[in-house]
């Protein structure tokens, strides 16, 4: 069995979701669609995620640039979301920890471009074959479209092989 070759499924009736479709939901969601955070793009093999969080009057803070919350919410889910997709349904994947260091005043549109390879999922299943729980950070910069870097934000991953799927202990 390639593990790559699983087709990503909804939780609700494991009917396969395209990213393409996937991209749509996630921009209707209503604490995206109402601060302006949008999925630009997902890779077919749910390796690479653009995101966008767009200035607008009703998500600025006090001083007139983006507000933190959105920031962070803008990252927030996509580790945990890309790391899913690749591993398949065999693997429990939680985002367990974050933060975030807020390097400068985000007074325009920001923009997060998220890289999961296929050799770090490779990896995390590597260390994950025996059931034991597998903790890795993973960071992301919020920046301008010209590239000035106004955070920094880190995640880390629990991944875990579900019980069914683990080889019995001889």
């Amino acid at each position: 069995m390639n593990p790559r070759a699983d087709v990503a499924r909804t939780a609700s009736k494991g009917t396969p979701l395209k990213p393409n479709t996937f991209r749509r939901l996630l921009n209707l969601w209503p604490p995206f669609f109402f601060n302006a955070i949008r999925v630009q793009s997902i890779s077919d093999d749910w390796s690479d995620l653009r995101v966008v969080l767009r200035l607008r009057p009703w998500n600025r803070n006090y001083v007139r640039s983006q507000f933190g919350g959105n920031l962070f919410a803008m990252t927030d889910p996509f580790w945990m979301l890309l790391a899913m997709h690749q591993l398949g349904n065999d693997y429990f994947v939680w985002d367990k920890a974050g933060a975030i260091e807020f390097v400068a005043p985000g007074r325009e549109d920001v923009y997060a471009h998220f890289v999961l390879s296929h050799a770090t999922v490779d990896e995390l299943r590597a260390e994950a074959a025996g059931g034991e729980k597998v903790l890795r950070w993973f960071d992301v910069d919020v920046t301008t479209k010209s590239g000035e870097v106004i955070a920094k934000v880190r995640k880390q991953l629990y991944v875990r092989l579900k019980p069914s799927r683990r080889q019995p202990a001889p």
